[in-house]
């Protein structure tokens, strides 16, 4: 029961996830991005200790489709699970196990995934990627948070019977060259956690350039308070 976006921005090889949820905290458990790596989602009936093995296999150069095929012979529920890979240079790939909660499925594209399980319908991934593809100029972490923003409005999760399901969770991370840009927001309890992370995200993006100026070069910074005063940010 969750919606997901895995995507590589072709401009600055930047790799990130964004995701949402029913279930709570998903920020935790599903979603691994490595820089210069990979970006990766292990969800449905997850599994979490498939996530850093999966990243292990994909640092030592193997490509997304054969970690899948490993992750096949490791786990004999792996029909359960749905996971999906973008690796370093924007290859991708995605499993959707045949017993996932319906509708599951997919769409792989140019450096991204698209993808979720016990979903209102195949539209909603669909929506998913369109917003990823059509954003292309946007910063990769604006691309992420629009495409979930997006499947969201499409229809999100739904129950067997067709009932819409709320996100209680969701999660935006984007690995950045300094860890100090790295964006790494999680709402873990929230009635309406899409809202919620794009509430923190807007918030919080503007002090990156404050946090990274911090990083580097300590001895020029000014206060936090006054830096955001000067620039119109609350404080």
């Amino acid at each position: 029961m969750t919606f997901t976006i895995i995507g590589r921005c072709r401009r600055t090889g930047r790799l990130g996830v964004g995701i949402a949820t029913y279930s709570l905290a998903v920020g935790s458990y599903c979603p691994r991005v490595k820089h210069d790596v990979a970006a990766l989602s292990n969800q449905a009936f997850v599994n979490p200790p498939l996530g850093p093995i999966a990243m292990d296999l994909l640092e030592d150069g193997t490509a997304p489709e054969d970690v899948l095929d490993d992750l096949e012979t490791l786990d004999p529920l792996l029909r359960f699970r749905q996971i999906g890979i973008v690796g370093r240079f924007g290859a991708a790939a995605c499993w959707s196990g045949g017993d996932c909660r319906p509708y599951a499925g997919h769409e792989i594209g140019d450096g991204y995934v698209a993808m979720g399980n016990a979903l209102a319908g195949h539209r909603v991934v669909e929506a998913i990627g369109a917003a990823f593809r059509e954003n292309e100029d946007e910063d990769l972490d604006e691309r992420l948070m629009r495409a979930i923003e997006a499947g969201r409005d499409a229809g999100g999760q739904a129950t067997a019977d067709g009932e819409r399901m709320a996100e209680r969770s969701a999660a935006l991370h984007v690995a950045q060259p300094d860890m100090a840009e790295t964006i790494d927001l999680r709402v873990d309890v929230h009635d309406t956690a899409v809202e919620e992370l794009r509430r923190a995200f807007d918030a919080y993006k503007p002090y990156v350039a404050h946090y990274l100026w911090r990083s580097l070069d300590p001895a020029t910074l000014p206060p936090q308070d006054a830096w955001a005063a000067e620039r119109g940010l609350p404080v």
